[in-house]
């Protein structure tokens, strides 16, 4: 007897269905090497591999996310393992890389400014995860992590020498401090998320990525420095923007002598 045709299951389908869940899974993965990889280098002292590594987690980390989406594949465990996976990837590795490339000579204070940007990571996921879906997806509430791990990791990749004095590392400082303090800020920064990539825009869009990798092939360490600090300095320039253009207008000033008269009752003037 023929089996009812609703009852049937295809195991092809099935192990489809699985490789599928786990595909964002591998790529998280691959961006949880990334950041070991750039620890292990940045103990060697190869800078200029280690900060590569920051690169291509952002990349993975990219990807992972818009895959589950496409897939129908996003979970609760494809969430917390990519939470786990930043903290390491975006928030140890690229503190570990810059105090061996020029916070060392501070200290305890070069230590103890790494450690606020492993902890200002950590916050920064720990605050989008219980925020996911309750706000404008067009913007950020903070910097995010990649983007915050790339200024660091930008700058080593821009001049994997390093420093050696003291003075020459306070300056380094900035380049850890100021992305951790944004990470815990309220600025929104800008998401791509929504970007519209409709058939019609096609063209443009290809020839503006055509653009980027050619320079990006030419100059790789200016094309990255440009894009790490100009999108630090991105949620600044709206900041001001909006503010300016939401400054109310002074309401005009009447004096007693302009007030409009013409509307007051005529005096009750009575023959004599």
């Amino acid at each position: 007897m023929l089996a009812p045709i609703g009852r049937k299951h295809d195991p092809n389908a099935r192990r489809i269905r699985r490789g599928a869940y786990l595909l964002p899974s591998a790529f998280t993965m691959a961006n949880l090497f990334c950041g070991y990889a750039c620890i292990v280098h940045a103990m060697h002292r190869e800078f200029h591999t280690a900060a590569l590594f920051i690169g291509i987690a952002i990349v993975l980390d990219m990807l992972d996310g818009r895959i589950a989406r496409m897939t129908g594949t996003t979970s609760a465990f494809g969430l917390e393992f990519d939470s786990l996976a930043d903290v390491v990837s975006f928030g140890v590795a690229p503190a570990m890389l810059a105090f061996a490339w020029g916070l060392q000579p501070l200290g305890r204070l070069g230590w103890a400014a790494g450690f606020l940007f492993v902890a200002a990571a950590a916050v920064r996921l720990a605050r989008f995860n219980i925020q996911s879906g309750s706000h404008d997806k067009r913007y950020f509430v903070g910097m995010p992590s990649p983007p915050a791990a790339g200024v660091p990791a930008a700058t080593v990749f821009a001049f994997p020498s390093g420093f050696s004095g003291p003075w020459e590392a306070a300056a380094v400082l900035t380049i850890v401090i100021v992305p951790a303090v944004l990470m815990v800020s309220t600025i929104r920064f800008r998401s791509f998320k929504t970007l519209d990539l409709q058939a019609r825009r096609s063209p443009p869009v290809l020839f503006l990525l055509a653009l980027f990798l050619a320079a990006l092939a030419a100059q790789p360490e200016i094309v990255l420095l440009v894009l790490a600090y100009g999108y630090l300095a991105s949620a600044f320039i709206g900041l001001v923007w909006n503010r300016s253009r939401r400054r109310p207008e002074a309401p005009p000033v009447v004096s007693s002598d302009d007030e409009d008269t013409s509307e007051a009752p005529a005096p009750d003037v009575q023959a004599r």
